[in-house]
């Protein structure tokens, strides 16, 4: 990204308005164990200490004032079977979580994903209509969305549209036509730590934080020259063309809080 701001630094100014306690699920997840990185601070229960489908007695013990939601079902295949699963996790997860955050008075932080867009376009932005979705892992997160917004009152809602690969890409084989602003998991968590630092300065309950708009191709040859196209058709669920996301709104907001942080 040309002139890109420095996340870090600016990160590392932003650190203390991060509210205290802030929990985080999905703690030992790819986003989950790089945010715990950056921001030490956060609470991270285990999956046998907290959970999701029954949040309540745990947040009021703790009384966080802000939940990072990052805890998800992820198989975008393995979603197609299992189905009840994913949608137990990914729906009546947040519901419950989001619910019990409203009533401990927490602000709510849910990442999301870049595939509740069709994927017909391309350079999608936070309020271009969603759907309609490919597969059943798109059909969950857009239903945790709307769960979300109807479980917490306006102004204690952010959600998080991104997408995000391990550090190296981990197949030897990338799809060529597949557009996305995916992008590797170091170069997002900064600005995903930042983002729940400020959460309560924006003025907006939607903002997408994601890379520069390229093929699944393009990306994997940023870290793995060696390797060879493929076709998303090749793939054993319907994938979008492409679900690229216009960043402008956070790029703005950005810009303006640089400012205001020195």
């Amino acid at each position: 990204m040309p002139n890109a701001p420095d996340w870090r630094a600016l990160l590392r100014a932003a650190r203390p308005l991060l509210p205290a306690p802030a929990l985080l699920t999905g703690g030992s997840g790819r986003l989950g164990q790089e945010l715990r990185q950056l921001l030490p601070e956060l609470l991270a229960p285990a999956r046998d200490e907290l959970d999701i489908l029954d949040p309540g007695e745990w947040l009021e013990h703790e009384r966080p004032r802000l939940i990072i939601h990052a805890a998800a079902f992820t198989d975008v295949a393995a979603a197609e079977k299992q189905r009840d699963e994913c949608w137990a996790i990914n729906v009546h997860g947040t519901r419950r979580l989001a619910r019990a955050a409203a009533a401990c008075g927490a602000f709510f932080i849910l990442i999301s994903t870049d595939y509740v867009f069709s994927g017909d376009e391309g350079g999608y932005r936070e309020d271009d209509t969603p759907g309609p979705v490919r597969n059943h892992y798109a059909l969950s997160k857009l239903a945790a969305e709307e769960a979300a917004r109807a479980a917490l009152p306006p102004g204690r809602l952010l959600v998080i549209r991104t997408s995000f690969r391990a550090r190296e890409w981990p197949h030897a084989r990338a799809f060529t036509d597949l557009h996305t602003s995916q992008d590797y998991i170091d170069r997002l968590a900064p600005q995903l730590a930042l983002a729940a630092c400020l959460a309560e300065r924006m003025p907006f309950d939607t903002v997408h934080i994601a890379g520069p708009r390229r093929s699944s191709f393009e990306l994997a040859r940023e870290r793995r020259p060696d390797v060879q196209p493929a076709s998303r058709l090749e793939a054993p669920v319907d994938l979008p063309a492409d679900v690229s996301l216009d960043t402008s709104r956070w790029l703005a907001f950005i810009r303006e809080q640089a400012m205001l942080l020195g």
